[in-house]
């Protein structure tokens, strides 16, 4: 049986989101992102522990949130580093189950859907060493110079919006975080650097990662759908 562990990096401040508390203590629907996104990924029964990776001067809000969760995973609660990066660290050197797989989360992703987690660890299991849900873009992209100019637009089709849980062999993804010295908001993108492929299946839209004002706003009515549609 494979031994799924996650880590979620939840040490951003969430400035675009404003309010005084970090992101992940902001509330959806009276529960905080950071419970939402416990409940999301331990809705998959292989994941068996989960380290959260919080800000400095927050553990004890982090720790009491994850608490109170009623989740069957394992949780553990680490301060998280400077940079999302440093927190991935860190949250790997708190795992103690010795996971075959890792899933890295944003706690900022409050509603993935459990086929999604699921699709990730499938792939993995199926020899996949690093994973990531996407999906298609549905905006024109045009990649511009310095100046603000159009160099060229970028075709759709070969494009893919990347979410969370990115899933990993162990392995792969300490060695992509030993070797890097580099920053990222992606971490597919350390395990790139090492030449190894990255395979993309499908996400969901509901996967949205909270950023703005607005998201939340979006979230909400992602909540209210799932409501009205489980009554039916």
């Amino acid at each position: 049986m494979t031994v799924v562990g996650c880590v979620i990096p939840a040490a951003g401040r969430g400035e675009r989101l404003g309010g005084p508390l970090p992101k992940a203590l902001r509330t959806l629907r009276g529960m905080t992102l950071l419970e939402h996104s416990l409940r999301a990924i331990s809705a998959e029964r292989d994941v068996a522990e989960i380290v959260v990776a919080a800000p400095v001067d927050y553990v004890a809000e982090i720790r009491a949130v994850a608490d109170s969760s009623a989740v069957s995973a394992t949780i553990r609660v680490v301060p998280g580093g400077a940079e999302r990066t440093d927190s991935v660290r860190r949250g790997i050197a708190a795992l103690r189950s010795d996971p075959d797989v890792i899933l890295v989360h944003d706690a900022a992703r409050p509603l993935v859907p459990l086929e999604v987690t699921r699709r990730v660890i499938a792939a993995c299991e199926g020899g996949a060493p690093a994973v990531v849900p996407g999906v298609p873009v549905t905006d024109t992209v045009k990649q511009v110079d310095e100046a603000g100019r159009v160099v060229r637009t970028v075709p759709r089709s070969d494009l893919r919006a990347i979410q969370t849980p990115q899933g990993f062999h162990a392995e792969v993804l300490a060695k992509a975080l030993e070797i890097s010295s580099e920053t990222a908001t992606d971490d597919a993108s350390l395990v790139e650097q090492l030449g190894v492929p990255v395979l993309v299946v499908p996400g969901h839209h509901d996967a949205l990662k909270v950023t703005r004002p607005h998201d939340l706003m979006t979230a909400e009515a992602i909540l209210r759908k799932r409501q009205v549609d489980h009554v039916r």
